[in-house]
C-alpha cells in the first residue's frame, strides 16, 4: 500500500499530507491492531443532546453501532435527530435512556453545563461514555467524574480530538524529546468569541423544556442567544473560547510538557476589552499567561485576525493553534499543518529509544476499541478533567483580572478564597447530583 492509499483508507488525509515522510511510514507500518468484538458486534447508541456537534459526532459513531434513543430537551431537536434514525426512540429526560437496557455506550453532544451529570448518570448505570468537551463547567466537577470512572471501570472519552491528529502527536513528541531543545515558551492562539447585545426575553418556545435545558445554572427569563450555538458566550453556560477551542490548543500545550495529568501552577489573566450590558458574558477577547513548575510560560491570547494590541502575534497566517519555543528552535502547529524554525526538527526521524505518546490516529475509534478491549481511551476522565481545569484557572484569572495561584496536586487554590469559590459553584436543585 503506498501513502497516499494509506492516508486515504485511514482517514488521515486531511491531516497528515504535511507529515514528515519518517513519521508517515511509521504510522503506514504499524500493524492493524483486531479489534476485540462484542458479543453481538454491534453497539447500542444514545445520543444525549442532539444538535449539530451531537448529531455528527453521534453520525460517526453510528458506523459501529445502532442508535437505540435520541435524547433532547427540545422537540424540534429529537426531530431532527430521527431524521437520521429513524428507529431511535425519542425522549426528553436523559435519565430515561440511562434505564435503557440495550444502551452500551452514551454519546454526550449537550451544553457544556450538562456534560458532567449526563457523563457521570452514564457510569453509574453501566454504559460507557463519549463526552464532548470541555469535560466539565467548573473544576469540582472534574473530580467526580475521575473518581466515578476509577470506581466503575466505565470507559470514558473526552472529545478533544486533537489526541488523535498525528501532527499534534507529532509535534507533542518531538518537544519531549528535547528536538527543539529545552521547552522555554508557548503560545497559544484562540479565536475571539462574540461580542453583541443586548438582548431581549422572549416566550419560550413550544416544545422545549427551558427549566430543564437551564438545568443547574440560576434561572432566568428565556432568551434566544442563551441557547443552541450561543450558549458558549455565557459565563453561566460555559466559558467562551477559552473552554471552547482552549480546551483542544491547551490540552495540546500540556501533552508537550508532560503535565498532561497535573498542570500549571497559576494563571495570570485580563479581559481586554468591555462586553455590552444585557449580552454575552463570556469575555471575549483575553490575554493569559500560565507557569508551570519547570519554570515553562505558556501564553494564551485571543484574537480574530493576525494583530494584538498593535502587533502581530501569529506570523504564521493561522487564526489559532499552538506555537512551542525551545532553545534549539520552535515549532508550530494546527489543524493540517505543522512547521518549524529548522527543518531538520521535522525531517529526521526520532531514535528507536525516544519517548513515545498514546498512538490514536481516530478518536471514535480509538473509544470504540477502548470499549471493546476496556483499556483506557486517549483522552480519559483524568485528561479530559485537567485540561479543562487549565481552562477554568483562565477562565477564573480573566473574570477577575489578575493572578490565580493554583497547587495541581491538591487541586485547590492557594490563599485565595475568591478563586476557591469559583471552583465550585452553586447547583440549582433539583438539577444536582442527586438527580442522578
Amino acid at each position: 500500500m503506498n501513502r497516499r492509499n494509506f492516508l486515504k483508507t485511514t482517514g488521515l488525509a486531511a491531516t497528515a499530507t504535511n507529515l514528515p515522510v519518517w513519521f508517515a511510514e511509521e504510522l503506514m507500518a504499524q500493524p492493524s491492531v483486531p479489534t476485540p468484538k462484542m458479543k453481538n458486534d454491534r453497539i447500542g447508541l444514545a445520543l444525549v443532546g442532539c444538535g449539530g456537534r451531537g448529531k455528527g459526532v453521534a453520525r460517526v459513531a453510528s458506523s459501529y453501532g445502532d442508535m437505540v434513543a435520541v435524547c433532547d430537551v427540545d422537540d424540534q431537536q429529537i426531530d431532527s435527530a430521527k431524521e437520521y434514525w429513524p428507529k431511535a426512540t425519542g425522549v426528553k429526560d436523559f435519565r430515561k435512556v440511562m434505564e435503557m437496557k440495550d444502551v452500551d455506550v452514551v454519546i454526550c453532544g449537550t451544553v457544556d453545563h450538562w456534560h458532567t451529570l449526563v457523563s457521570l448518570a452514564a457510569m453509574k448505570s453501566g454504559k460507557d461514555v463519549y463526552c464532548e468537551k470541555p469535560l466539565t463547567l467548573y473544576i469540582d466537577e472534574g473530580k467526580h467524574l475521575v473518581k466515578e470512572e476509577k470506581r466503575s471501570g466505565r470507559i470514558l472519552q473526552t472529545g478533544t480530538q486533537q489526541r488523535s491528529d498525528p501532527n499534534f502527536r507529532l509535534a507533542c513528541e518531538l518537544v519531549r524529546n528535547r528536538r527543539i531543545g529545552k521547552l522555554k515558551e508557548i503560545d497559544v492562539y484562540l479565536p475571539a468569541g462574540q461580542r453583541d447585545g443586548p438582548f431581549e426575553a422572549a416566550p419560550i418556545p413550544t416544545g422545549i423544556d427551558w427549566d430543564m435545558w437551564q438545568g443547574q445554572t440560576p434561572y432566568v427569563e428565556y432568551i434566544k442567544e442563551r441557547t443552541h450555538l450561543y450558549f458558549r458566550y455565557w459565563w453561566e453556560y460555559s466559558g467562551g473560547t477559552m473552554t471552547d477551542w482552549g480546551a483542544h490548543h491547551n490540552d495540546i500545550a500540556l501533552w508537550a510538557t508532560g503535565f498532561e495529568r497535573s498542570g500549571p501552577v497559576s494563571a495570570k489573566g485580563s479581559p481586554l476589552i468591555d462586553m455590552i450590558p444585557r449580552g454575552f458574558t463570556a469575555s471575549s477577547e483575553y490575554e493569559l499567561e500560565y507557569a508551570y513548575p519547570n519554570g515553562v510560560i505558556h501564553r494564551c491570547r485571543s484574537t480574530t485576525a493576525n494583530a494584538w494590541n498593535g502587533y502581530v502575534v501569529n506570523p504564521f497566517g493561522q487564526q489559532h493553534g499552538v506555537r512551542l519555543q525551545g532553545t534549539a528552535g520552535w515549532i508550530w502547529v494546527t489543524r493540517g499543518a505543522i512547521e518549524s524554525s529548522v527543518p531538520e526538527i521535522l525531517t529526521e526521524p526520532l531514535p528507536s529509544n525516544a519517548e513515545r505518546l498514546y498512538a490514536s490516529n481516530d478518536h471514535m475509534k480509538n473509544f470504540i476499541d477502548c470499549v471493546r478491549s476496556r483499556k483506557k481511551a486517549i483522552c480519559d476522565a483524568e485528561i479530559g478533567h485537567r485540561s479543562a481545569t487549565m481552562c477554568h484557572l483562565g477562565v477564573t484569572a480573566v473574570r477577575l483580572g489578575r493572578k490565580v495561584e493554583w497547587d495541581p496536586k491538591k487541586e485547590k487554590y492557594k490563599g485565595d478564597k475568591e478563586a476557591e469559590a469559583m471552583a465550585k459553584l452553586p447547583m440549582r436543585k433539583p438539577w444536582d447530583y442527586s438527580m442522578i
